[in-house]
């Protein structure tokens, strides 16, 4: 596993929790707002040993309660599955984000409780899926298998969608709200261009519309809010 980003303390990347954060390099999709360029293309960076980050978490147990691990794509390793497990041998919590592409890997982490909060990013509604993701050939059945596997509850999750307004609009919204149809929740991110996107020239969705997606959101989850607008 390839670990290029290691924030030691954080306050935000799992909710209710104070929580160090693993950022793997590499990723399947190619979304146009991602703002993680060089962890998706693994450059200008230098590559965490991952038994120094064992070790800190090790040190830390007491003052962090858990372990976020993000990316970049982390289910991209197959060595994910020991990593957790030895985090999880230290009693803390382990929250993973995911694009939800790796749906075997992801039932294995729910079914054999090696996560305890998972985030997936929703890119947008099935037919704009490709184009938002940044690839001709999405594998949305797999997709659409981890939505299925978090609506079941095993395990708590969200569902998460930056919105741009180059790729979201109140069509796609109502489409995405249909097939999150009874999901526990839905975040709607706020994109801001940082100079570090995949593409240039996006656009942000002004909160009055991303209010008026979320008011098209709230029939169809249990909670549906605005984040960092």
């Amino acid at each position: 596993m390839k670990i290029y980003g290691f924030e030691k303390l954080s306050m935000v990347d799992f909710p209710g929790h104070l929580c160090c954060t693993i950022f793997t390099g590499g990723c399947n999709f190619r979304c146009p707002f991602c703002q993680n360029k060089d962890l998706v293309n693994m450059t200008n960076l230098h590559e965490i040993n991952e038994e120094d980050v064992l070790d800190y978490i090790n040190k830390r147990i007491g003052i962090i309660d858990s372990v976020c691990i993000s990316g970049g794509e982390p289910t991209l390793y197959e060595d994910l599955i020991e990593f957790i497990k030895k985090v999880k041998a230290t009693g803390l919590l382990v929250k993973l984000d995911t694009n939800g592409s790796n749906f075997e890997m992801l039932d294995l982490f729910v079914r054999k409780h090696l996560v305890d909060y998972v985030a997936m990013d929703i890119k947008n509604s099935k037919t704009a899926y490709p184009k938002t993701a940044g690839r001709d050939v999405i594998k949305l059945d797999d997709i659409n298998k981890s939505v299925e596997l978090l609506k079941l509850g095993l395990v708590d999750y969200e569902f998460r969608t930056t919105l741009v307004k180059n790729f979201h609009n109140e069509t796609t919204i109502t489409e995405m709200g249909r097939w999150l149809d009874g999901a526990k929740r839905i975040f709607l991110q706020h994109f801001v261009d940082n100079g570090t996107c995949l593409q240039k020239g996006l656009d942000e969705i002004k909160k009055q519309d991303a209010e008026r997606f979320l008011g098209i959101l709230k029939n169809h989850a249990d909670q549906v809010e605005l984040r960092g607008y």
